[in-house]
C-alpha cells in the first residue's frame, strides 16, 4: 500500500457536480476506509449551491449509499466526515477567491493544497489566473497542485493557448492532467505485461505483428451531455485522449525506469513517431458516423438527432475510427486501428493484437481453407482479462484444427475505481499516470488534420443502427481483404 507522508488540504471546486458526487467523493471515501488518506487531511468542497455543511453531508450520504463497495459503513462515514468541510462561494470575482484564502487561513488548514477542478474546461484558465492573483499557487509554505480533467483544449491551437495560460501561473510540476483511463488496473497491467515478460519482447515488432486494434464501445447514448457532446464528438472525447494513451503504452519503447519523467519521455517519443495524416488522405485514414434509432438490450432507443437539444442538422460523430502508422524501427508498416462508438451492441474496451500468418500452412484440409491468425487480447472493461488464441488439433482421427484461448481473468482482483489511485498520486506528487504538456500537444497534432477535414464537411454524415457494431463502411480502413474489427474476447 502507498504511504502518504504529507498532510494536505484537498479543495474540490464544483463539489456538488456529477463528477465530484459519483467519482471523487466515493474514491476518497474508499481511501478513508482503507486508512490511506493522510491523518489530518481536510477535504474542502467549494460550490455556490452548498447551503451548509449538514445539508451537504446529508446529500453526500445519499450519494455514497448508491456507489460505494459493500454498502455504506456508518463508522467509516463518520470518520470520513471528520475530514470534510465546505465553503459556499462562487469562482467569479476576486472577492470569491479571497474568501477561499481567508477561510483556509482562518481554519488553519494544511498549507499543502491540491485544487481539483471539477469544472467545465472553459473555466480552467480563468480559475488558475484568479488563484494565482491572490497568491494561492505560491509554494512558499507548502506545495500547491492543480488537477484538471480532459479535454485540454478542443484542438491543437486551443490546447497551446491553455498551456500558455498555465505557464504564466504554474510550473509544469504543479499541473496534474488527469486521464482516469490510465488509473485502471488493467491499463497499468499493460506496462507490467510488456516489460516483465521476456518471452514477448522478440515478438513485439513488425516482423510478427500484423496489426493492432484498440476499441472502446458503449451501449449508452449521450444522455444528459447533449450540449457538451455536440460540440466535442467521439474523436475528441475518446480517441484524442484515452485511446491514444493506450496506443502509446502498447507501442512505446522500454523506458529507462518506471519513474514518471522516464515513462512520459517514452510516451511522447512514441506519439511523435506517428506519421502525420496527409490532408488529401483523411478519408482513407479516418471514418465517422452517427447513431440512428435501433434496438439496444431489447429496448428501442432513439437516434442521435432525436436526442434532446441536438440540432437537426448536426453532423457530430458518435462513432469514430482511425488508422495510424508509427514511423520507427519497431513498428514501421504495422497499422494501428482505433475505434470508439456510442449505442453499440455491447460495452467493452479492448486491445486486440493480431499476429502474422505462419509462412506455410501445413494442416489445411483444402486449398480454400486458411488458418485464423493468433490473437493476443487484453480486455480492459468490463472483462479485465488477458487471452492468447492458438490453433490446436481437434480430438479425433482426422487432422482438423480449432482455435482455443488461454485465459487469465483479473476480475476477482480488480475492485478499486481508477480515481482512488490517481487521487493518491496527486497527494504524493507522482506524475506517472498524468499527462505532460508536450504529450497533450502531440496527441492533438495527430488528430488535428482529421478535425479540420471533418469541419469542412458539414452537409452529410453516415449513420449506423443503435445496437449494432457500427457502420460496415468503416471496414474500408483495413489494409487487407477479409480483415474486420475484433468485437469480442471470445474466439471468432
Amino acid at each position: 500500500m502507498k504511504q502518504l507522508l504529507d498532510n494536505c488540504t484537498f479543495v474540490i471546486f464544483g463539489a456538488t457536480g456529477n463528477l465530484a458526487r459519483t467519482k471523487l467523493m466515493p474514491a476518497l471515501y474508499h481511501l478513508c476506509m482503507d486508512d490511506l488518506l493522510p491523518k489530518d487531511i481536510t477535504i474542502l468542497g467549494v460550490a455556490r449551491s452548498i447551503a451548509d455543511r449538514d445539508e451537504w453531508l446529508t446529500e453526500l450520504r445519499s450519494d455514497l449509499k448508491g456507489c460505494v463497495r459493500d454498502g455504506l459503513d456508518e463508522a467509516v462515514f463518520k470518520r470520513f466526515c471528520s475530514h470534510l468541510d465546505c465553503l459556499r462561494t462562487g469562482l467569479r470575482t476576486t472577492e470569491d477567491y479571497q474568501q477561499l484564502s481567508d477561510y483556509i487561513e482562518k481554519k488553519n488548514f494544511s498549507k499543502n493544497i491540491a485544487f481539483y477542478f471539477s469544472l467545465p474546461p472553459s473555466l480552467y484558465a480563468a480559475v488558475v489566473a484568479s488563484l494565482s492573483g491572490i497568491g494561492l499557487l505560491k509554494q512558499e509554505q507548502g506545495w500547491r497542485r492543480v488537477v484538471v480533467e480532459k479535454p485540454f483544449g478542443s484542438d491543437l491551437e486551443t490546447a497551446k493557448n491553455l498551456q500558455r495560460h498555465f505557464e504564466r501561473c504554474l510550473e509544469e510540476s504543479q499541473i496534474y492532467r488527469i486521464d482516469h483511463y490510465l488509473g485502471k488496473e488493467t491499463v497499468q497491467n499493460v506496462q507490467v505485461f510488456r516489460f516483465a515478460n521476456l518471452l514477448l519482447e522478440p515478438l513485439w515488432n513488425r516482423n510478427y505483428i500484423d496489426h493492432v486494434q484498440i476499441s472502446h464501445a458503449e451501449t449508452i447514448g449521450i444522455g444528459s451531455r447533449s450540449v457538451y457532446y455536440d460540440g466535442i464528438g467521439a474523436l475528441r472525447d475518446m480517441i484524442q485522449s484515452h485511446l491514444l494513451q493506450l496506443l502509446s503504452l502498447v507501442a512505446m519503447e522500454p523506458p529507462v525506469s518506471m519513474q514518471a519523467e522516464d515513462l512520459r519521455d517514452e510516451k511522447v517519443k512514441l506519439l511523435r513517431s506517428i506519421s502525420a495524416i496527409p490532408k488529401g488522405s483523411v478519408s482513407s485514414h479516418a471514418f465517422r458516423a452517427q447513431y440512428a434509432a435501433g434496438d439496444v438490450d431489447e429496448k428501442m432507443v432513439k437516434g442521435y438527432l432525436q436526442e434532446e437539444n441536438i440540432p437537426q442538422d448536426s453532423v457530430c460523430e458518435t462513432y469514430a475510427a482511425l488508422k495510424l502508422y508509427i514511423n520507427n524501427w519497431r513498428w514501421r508498416g504495422v497499422p494501428f486501428y482505433l475505434r470508439t462508438g456510442k449505442r453499440m451492441k455491447e460495452k467493452h474496451s479492448m486491445i486486440a493484437i493480431c499476429f502474422r500468418q505462419t509462412p506455410k500452412q501445413f494442416f489445411r484440409t483444402s486449398q480454400l481453407e486458411q488458418f485464423k491468425p493468433n490473437w493476443l487480447l487484453i480486455g480492459i472493461q468490463p472483462d479485465a482479462s488477458l487471452r492468447m488464441e492458438l490453433t490446436v488439433k481437434k480430438p479425433g482421427l482426422e487432422m482438423q484444427t480449432k482455435v482455443i484461448s488461454l485465459d487469465a481473468s483479473f476480475n476477482d482482483d480488480v475492485s478499486r475505481d481508477a480515481y482512488e489511485g490517481l487521487l493518491l498520486d496527486v497527494m504524493e506528487g507522482d506524475h506517472s499516470l498524468f499527462l505532460r504538456s508536450d504529450e497533450v500537444e502531440e496527441s492533438w497534432k495527430i488528430i488535428d488534420p482529421v478535425l479540420r477535414s471533418w469541419a469542412s464537411q458539414q452537409d452529410y454524415i453516415r449513420t449506423y443502427d443503435s445496437g449494432s457494431w457500427g457502420p460496415e463502411e468503416s471496414l474500408r480502413l483495413f489494409e487487407k481483404e477479409g480483415q474486420r474489427w475484433r468485437s469480442s474476447l471470445e474466439p471468432e
